[in-house]
């Protein structure tokens, strides 16, 4: 008779354990197929000011660009309690937040910083900033000849933040091109130090190679980046296919410098009442401009998804048209994601 009630008393545990663990995992939003992580620029480092502009609701992550240190590797010219309110809003809305360090045009004092004299506190710098606001994790974009000067410099740097940052449970992830990730300036040991890399699969071109008119975010770029790193050892579900929310024009009427030939995504649809159904706008007299409209952002999403890619990366979340709106791209891409 005890063995029995025993019994009747453990299935009825095991029942409203399997009852209650339904109930939470119903409780959560569902998830995307893929993850979608959005950079958010702020030139002004006003990301908190700046958040309503972002629609939470459609991305798993984000990504502030750009969070750079001081010339002496500190970071205290940050809001670290403005960052802290950021992370905790974004965490609410269960949005997982990293910030960036480098980017395309860096301080010039960046580069001293990862030489073995400063590497170790600028290093604790960066993992403490991590801590002390509450970040998910950092993203490591480093590029140019921040890889390519020193390769074993770069190498260690990777090496020693990864583990210095697992240690406090946060994760590493790094922007990345092809070209700095071949073999000649980056070992497949350094390329899985990170946990997630996010591939820059635009810019093949631009205004700043005129004599190359053309797509500069084509899917085959896309889906052959994706293989590249494939190739080098890197897992599926680590890597991120970028997409851009820009595009760059060519021809006699455009200006071949970044203000005269870029052309963010929401001024394209609202100049060119049809140009989210292409990826071209040919402008009488003046030339063409390049970019990605709905149809090739949702052909990337689709290939990331069905090929167990880790998700979607966009630079950059601001340069969208609102999400209520039909033509906007961030809506493109997660209606793609949850399968609709």
């Amino acid at each position: 008779m005890l063995m029995k009630h025993t019994l009747t008393l453990c299935c009825l545990f095991l029942f409203l354990t399997t009852a209650c663990a339904k109930k939470n995992t119903h409780s959560e939003p569902e998830p995307p197929g893929i993850r979608i992580l959005g950079y958010f620029f702020s030139p002004a480092n006003n990301w908190l000011a700046e958040l309503p502009t972002i629609d939470l609701s459609k991305v798993t992550d984000i990504n502030l660009a750009f969070v750079n240190p001081d010339a002496s590797g500190t970071f205290g010219q940050h809001n670290t309690e403005a960052l802290l309110q950021l992370t905790t809003k974004a965490h609410q809305q269960k949005v997982r937040v990293f910030f960036a360090i480098g980017g395309g045009d860096p301080p010039a004092s960046f580069e001293p910083l990862l030489n073995t004299a400063s590497r170790t506190a600028f290093i604790n710098n960066i993992v403490n900033l991590a801590v002390r606001a509450g970040f998910d994790g950092v993203d490591v974009d480093l590029e140019n000849t921040l890889i390519t000067h020193d390769t074993t410099r770069y190498a260690a740097f990777v090496s020693e933040l990864q583990a210095a940052l697992h240690q406090k449970g946060k994760l590493i992830t790094s922007a990345q091109v092809q070209w700095s990730s071949t073999p000649q300036f980056m070992s497949a040991t350094t390329l899985n130090k990170f946990d997630y890399i996010n591939i820059m699969s635009y810019d093949a071109t631009g205004w700043w190679n005129p004599a190359a008119p053309g797509p500069h975010a084509s899917y085959e770029k896309a889906t052959g980046d994706f293989a590249f790193y494939r190739a080098r050892g890197i897992p599926a579900e680590k890597l991120y296919v970028g997409v851009p929310f820009y595009g760059y024009a060519f021809g006699p009427g455009f200006p071949a410098t970044d203000a005269g030939s870029t052309f963010t995504y929401r001024d394209l649809v609202t100049t060119y009442p049809n140009a989210a159904g292409s990826d071209a706008i040919v402008v009488k007299d003046k030339g063409t401009i390049y970019y990605n409209g709905t149809g090739t952002i949702e052909k990337k999403t689709a290939f990331v998804k069905s090929n167990g890619g880790a998700g979607i990366m966009i630079w950059h979340l601001q340069q969208d048209v609102a999400t209520g709106d039909k033509n906007s791209l961030l809506n493109a891409i997660y209606n793609k994601a949850r399968g609709k």
